[in-house]
This record gives structure tokens, C-alpha cells and sequence, in this order.
């Protein structure tokens, strides 16, 4: 086996398990070529697996409930992609009401809210993952579940939220630190603001 070829796999065997990484985190181990081959190779063993186009895992193994190989989530993946180009992200649409318990639908497009660039990846199973660049200011807050809230209450707009929805945001913003949480007021539209404050009336 090439030395450019044993670098890159010892390196992805030294990751801790559920790692997702990218092929060009091996870029000065070996050439394009040897980086592709060496995935694959890699890949079609089951050491690893491609999540996304030049997105991997090294997968955790779960042998005690006979699940087998455990697939990372689109989460896991978002965060990955988000870590490696320095950008914040917050859920919105329909993955931050499911977060927060405030819709049971299961989303096949995960989106985000990031400060980094706009770009779209199909992932494995059917799934992708949608950043969409926000004003920073939306992504300035100092508590993420205030952020989350923000972010889940203006995706479903003032009009849409029903006393089923004020109950579960309350119940939640009631376990958070409330001086943390409000003071991140200032970041809130008015009609947020309101729900929020009256969370710990």
C-alpha cells in the first residue's frame, strides 16, 4: 500500500467513532487521487462511510442492541460542515419546531440559518441539508435556546402559534436560566419578545 495511502488510514483509525469528516481534511497526506482511492477503498469495506459528496463518517458500532453500524445525523452532519468553515448555525422551518417538541413532522430537508455561505448537500438517506446566510444578528445570541425559539416562532409567524405552542415554549424557557435568556431580548422581534417575557410572568 502506498505511505500516502497508510497516512490517511491511520489517521480516519485515530478519529474517535462518529466522527464526520471531509476528504479534503487529508489534503498533503497524498495526492487527489490517492485521497479519492483511499476513501473508497476505505468505504467499500465498511471502515467508513460517504455521507454526502466529499463528506464521510467513521461510523460508531453498536454490537450491544444489534443496530450495527449507526448513522450520523443530518444535525451531526450541519454541525461538521458548519465547524469546518468557521460559521454559526441556528435550526429554522420545520427541523427547529420539531427540536423544540412544537410539530411532530419529521423534515427531510434540514435548514439553517448560518453566517457562512448559502449552499445545499443531498445526504445519505434520502436527506439534505440547506444553510441559508442570515444577518448576523440573528445568530448573535448569547443563549441558544432563546436563539432556537427566535428562530422556530418566526418560522411559523405570530398568526400560527396556538396555546398548544405558547404552553411547550414556556415549559422550556422555564428549565433555561431566565437572566440568560433575557438577555437576548434585544434580538427578538416584539411580538418573541412577549412570549418569552411572559414565560417567567
Amino acid at each position: 500500500m502506498d505511505s500516502s495511502a497508510q497516512k490517511i488510514e491511520k489517521s480516519i483509525l485515530d478519529f474517535d467513532k462518529g466522527r464526520v469528516f471531509f476528504a479534503d481534511d487529508f489534503i498533503g497526506m497524498g495526492s487527489s487521487d490517492v485521497i479519492r482511492q483511499t476513501l473508497t477503498r476505505l468505504t467499500q469495506k465498511g471502515v467508513i462511510m460517504r455521507v454526502a459528496q466529499g463528506i464521510y463518517c467513521y461510523p460508531e458500532i453498536d454490537s450491544q442492541l444489534g443496530l450495527g453500524v449507526i448513522q450520523p445525523s443530518c444535525d451531526q452532519i450541519a454541525n461538521a460542515m458548519a465547524a469546518r468553515s468557521h460559521a454559526r448555525i441556528v435550526p429554522t422551518g420545520e427541523y427547529a419546531l420539531n427540536v423544540l417538541g412544537l410539530s411532530t413532522q419529521i423534515p427531510m430537508n434540514y435548514v439553517y440559518l448560518t453566517d457562512g455561505p448559502s449552499r445545499h448537500v443531498e445526504v445519505l438517506g434520502g436527506h439534505s441539508i440547506t444553510f441559508k446566510n442570515t444577518a448576523p444578528r440573528n445568530l448573535s445570541f448569547s443563549n441558544q435556546l432563546a436563539m432556537l425559539v427566535t428562530s422556530a416562532l418566526k418560522s411559523l409567524k405570530s398568526q400560527n402559534v396556538t396555546e398548544n405552542h405558547l404552553s411547550q415554549v414556556k415549559s422550556l424557557l422555564r428549565r433555561e436560566n431566565k437572566e440568560n435568556v433575557l438577555s437576548d431580548l434585544g434580538l427578538m422581534p416584539l411580538w418573541v419578545r412577549n412570549i418569552v417575557t411572559s414565560a417567567y410572568e
